[in-house]
């Protein structure tokens, strides 16, 4: 499985919605990393788990998970030669509440999910360590109580901080400094209490000048009565800094002993995050856990794809018993893609061990790896052509491919002339069949259907077309290929059937009945009866002006392929007496003959019975001049055209 399987299968989108439904980070982080196994027995554990994991929600939704943040990283810390904090000793007591809530939420689930609630098991209650650190860490602080010598300390810091209160008031009342201080209050500076002195009294207060006002106006001084108390003050508290550290010192040292069983505990907790996400997840697809098999056989009972919510249309195919490599043909924008895209994402969730959202006793099978080729692929760095870069992907793809592998390909043959692209397709299909690859492939190739019809180990599929809306249903049909859908198109759309019969000639070699409406019938018959004199105009030119009949091959619209230069053009008018037809070639119309020409898509097929080709073949300021000039007369105005 490589990453260009992912990100076109949106494998990654999924993890991301997964994500979602985890609480701790360390989760998330397993969900993005996940990857898929190619090992039977551990998929199907995988998926066991999830399966319980779902009863257990619907039982209680509610499972206490929670407590993780950070704690991996502090006890990963555990040996670096620093003590931990109180905020990390305190998310380490929550974790362990956190461990101990999940233990009693699992005693009562033993029978309803034997494997998922015997992984509590475990995780060890560590009451001592939960206990210690409960007595020593209160509102995010040691406590007083965590030590009888912290107990002592904090209480002569007490008692030193309300002496020096007193002695500092005391000085600010009395009539010694009261000419001198700038104003009636006390300051701090680094820690430590001043008086702000006016500046003409600097040398009248004995002390240290421990700053200055932005002036220069005032100073403030620490007097030396305050000085011997301040000290005594900061003494004990350095007394009680060495006693906190000596108290996270040992409830560090009492949490390293115990280093494997948090490891334990943490590692399972995570386990439970990834696997109620799994089952939430599965419980918001209507998901279930497909059955796992190794014979190359898929059977997905209305399946859908996840990203598409179930609004979707539903999927069902079974493939592996009769055949390994389904065709699928069908109209542009009729699910082929998704089809085949759906098929590969599902693969790829029930190897990561996660529910699909299809019906129970849907199916798939383990592959070693999923190769694609959807998209175009196209290479701007190397300048390579879409049809450049899919051929080079694709030998990548024959290269690669084994017995285990699923192949994805999406417009096989394509960029390139139909019947090369035909011949190149077909040969590449039956190479990796050859193989012994399990593929499924979409196609607008004719002869690629009919190959599939003739060959063992092929089928046929479709995306249902509704002739009557002229929508696709999105619906697969298994069996059956694709019928013109164009020819279709152009009979509901009223174009008469003996061109859309001539049509299928060109195209399959051989003759079909296309019946219209019977208010249609006289319109063939007035058809029939231009067509009819329109030969015998031409016949009768072509005789008096010496030349050989002129066949007509091309229609308006036609979409042709010039020879040699392989341009693209737009049939205009034609043919001449010679004949020849005005090609629109870009901006520029050329006068070719017919031998250069060839049709690469005909007008049936590209527009709609009544579409206006001036859009195309006039410019933007004829079509409004026309537009006026059918409205009323404009004197002055006229229509320039190319006679060319």
């Amino acid at each position: 499985m490589n990453e260009k399987t992912f990100q076109t299968l949106e494998f990654q989108r999924v993890k991301e919605e997964l994500t979602n439904f985890a609480l701790t980070e360390e989760g998330k982080a397993e969900l993005l990393n996940m990857m898929p196994s190619t090992i039977k027995r551990q998929i199907e554990m995988r998926l066991d788990e999830v399966t319980e994991a779902v009863r257990i929600l619907e039982k209680s939704s509610s499972v206490p998970i929670h407590g993780l943040d950070g704690v991996e990283k502090v006890i990963a810390n555990l040996n670096k030669g620093v003590p931990l904090r109180p905020d990390q000793l305190s998310n380490i007591h929550s974790f362990l509440d956190a461990c101990n809530k999940l233990k009693k939420y699992m005693e009562d689930k033993q029978w309803l999910a034997p494997r998922v609630s015997a992984y509590v098991y475990s995780i060890d209650e560590i009451p001592e360590v939960a206990d210690e650190i409960n007595r020593c860490i209160r509102n995010g602080r040691v406590d007083d109580y965590a030590s009888k010598e912290l107990l002592r300390i904090r209480k002569q810091v007490s008692i030193q901080e309300d002496r020096l209160k007193d002695k500092i008031q005391s000085i600010v009342k009395s009539a010694k400094y009261k000419s001198y201080l700038q104003e009636a209050i006390v300051s701090q500076r680094n820690g430590r209490y001043v008086l702000p002195i006016k500046k003409e009294y600097k040398g009248k207060v004995k002390g240290a000048m421990l700053d200055s006002s932005a002036s220069g106006s005032t100073l403030y001084i620490e007097p030396d009565e305050l000085s011997i108390q301040q000290d005594q003050l900061l003494m004990y508290k350095l007394q009680e800094d060495q006693e906190i550290e000596n108290i996270l010192w040992a409830l560090t040292g009492l949490i390293q002993t115990y280093e494997p069983q948090f490891k334990l505990a943490i590692e399972t907790m995570v386990h439970y995050d990834v696997l109620f996400a799994k089952a939430k997840y599965s419980r918001a697809i209507d998901g279930v856990s497909a059955v796992v098999n190794e014979s190359h056989r898929i059977n997905l009972k209305n399946a859908v794809h996840p990203l598409l919510g179930k609004g979707a249309i539903p999927l069902s195919i079974e493939m592996g018993d009769t055949f390994h490599a389904l065709v699928i043909t069908g109209p542009n924008t009729g699910g082929k893609t998704v089809t085949i895209k759906t098929v590969g994402l599902l693969v790829l969730m029930t190897q990561c061990g996660l529910h699909i959202p299809a019906d129970r006793g849907s199916e798939i099978s383990i592959f070693e790896q999923i190769l694609l080729d959807i998209g175009d692929g196209q290479s701007l760095e190397q300048s390579l052509s879409t049809f450049s870069s899919h051929v080079k992907n694709i030998i990548e793809i024959l290269k690669e491919t084994n017995d285990r592998t699923l192949v994805l390909l999406d417009e096989l043959g394509s960029g390139t002339d139909p019947l090369e692209g035909m011949g190149l397709a077909t040969a590449i299909l039956d190479q990796l069949y050859e193989k012994g690859a399990t593929m499924l492939a979409t196609t607008h190739y004719s002869e690629i259907k009919h190959f599939a019809e003739e060959h063992e180990g092929f089928m046929n599929g479709s995306m249902e077309f509704n002739i009557e809306t002229l929508q696709p249903t999105y619906k697969l049909i298994v069996g059956e290929g694709g019928e013109s859908q164009a020819f279709s198109i152009a009979l509901k759309l009223g174009m008469h059937p003996s061109i859309i019969e001539k049509a299928h000639k060109i195209t399959y070699r051989e003759t079909k009945r296309y019946y219209a409406d019977e208010q249609d019938f006289h319109a063939k018959k007035e058809m029939e009866k231009q067509v009819i004199a329109s030969k015998y105009k031409r016949r009768e030119h072509s005789k008096k002006a010496g030349l050989k009949p002129v066949v007509t091959l091309f229609a308006k619209g036609d979409n042709v392929k010039i020879s040699p230069t392989g341009e693209h053009g737009i049939v205009f008018e034609g043919p001449d007496g010679m004949g020849r037809y005005s090609v629109q070639v870009q901006e520029e119309r050329r006068i070719l003959p017919h031998k250069r020409l060839s049709l690469y898509i005909s007008a049936a097929e590209l527009y709609p019975a009544d579409y206006d080709f001036d859009i195309i073949f006039e410019t933007k300021e004829n079509r409004k001049k026309d537009k006026l000039m059918s409205k009323r007369y404009v004197e002055g105005l006229s229509i320039e055209r190319d006679c060319d």
